[in-house]
């Protein structure tokens, strides 16, 4: 079955951050939380102003740390805008340095954002180093990566539309990505059909709960606060169970 969200499911998921996007995920998945497949390692996120990025996993790896191979893969970039041209987007590039952690040089910047820009792709998650994030920012790419470096040395583009790990998490292209500057996360597709309705849930069922009874706890003795938070956990635990036996039913 095809579950790709909408244009417009994917721009409401882009109102939410990456925490909230999680929270979802957890109220409806058969999966333990510890195998959700997110970023564990620091991440920086260059372009925050520009909000979260959402679409799809497209992937590639590259290195710069060879003349060698540059020279015997003169088309390496070409290559990529073919790969990026032949899926549907919007997307969201997941690249892996093959010269981790020792980079030397960056595949992302102003050019290569603004071609892959071109051809749907929101941004790119880098585990090695980026540059001209503000000139790529304004072109509408966004940059995630460990750093900021300032060469792009031989990179070159070697493979595409591989699972590959970066920052602690496996990403397998067509999965959907959701990013900021809490870092990413990475859901396979048949687990996105109601995603969107979970992050809408559970972001209602916090306000109507623990946060209700945070925020009415002037006044109150520690006695009574406790006991509120002691009520409103429970509303909450049996509101997300009642919620995801509903979406497990439906499914």
């Amino acid at each position: 079955m095809n579950f790709r969200l909408s244009h417009s499911d994917l721009l409401e998921l882009r109102r939410w951050n990456s925490p909230s996007v999680y929270n979802g995920w957890e109220a409806i998945t058969e999966r333990d939380r510890l195998e959700c497949r997110r970023s564990l390692e620091p991440i920086v996120d260059f372009a925050p102003q520009m909000g979260p990025m959402v679409g799809y996993a497209v992937t590639v790896e590259y290195t710069a740390s060879s003349k060698k191979i540059a020279e015997e893969n003169p088309d390496g970039f070409l290559n990529l805008y073919k790969y990026l041209a032949s899926v549907q987007g919007p997307k969201v590039l997941i690249a892996k340095s093959l010269d981790a952690p020792n980079n030397v040089g960056s595949i992302f910047g102003e050019v290569t954002g603004s071609g892959a820009r071109a051809l749907d792709c929101v941004g790119a998650i880098d585990d090695g180093w980026v540059r001209d994030v503000d000139e790529a920012s304004y072109g509408g790419f966004k940059l995630m990566a460990r750093y900021l470096g300032v060469s792009h040395a031989y990179c070159t583009p070697l493979r595409f539309g591989n699972e590959v790990e970066v920052f602690g998490a496996k990403v397998k292209p067509g999965m959907l990505i959701h990013a900021d500057r809490y870092g990413f996360i990475a859901i396979p597709e048949e687990e996105t059909e109601h995603l969107l309705e979970a992050v809408r849930f559970m972001d209602a069922n916090e306000c109507r709960t623990m946060i209700h009874a945070a925020r009415e706890a002037q006044g109150k003795t520690p006695e009574e606060i406790v006991e509120m938070y002691a009520n409103a956990l429970s509303d909450m635990k049996d509101n997300g169970g009642k919620f995801r036996d509903r979406i497990l039913r439906k499914g």
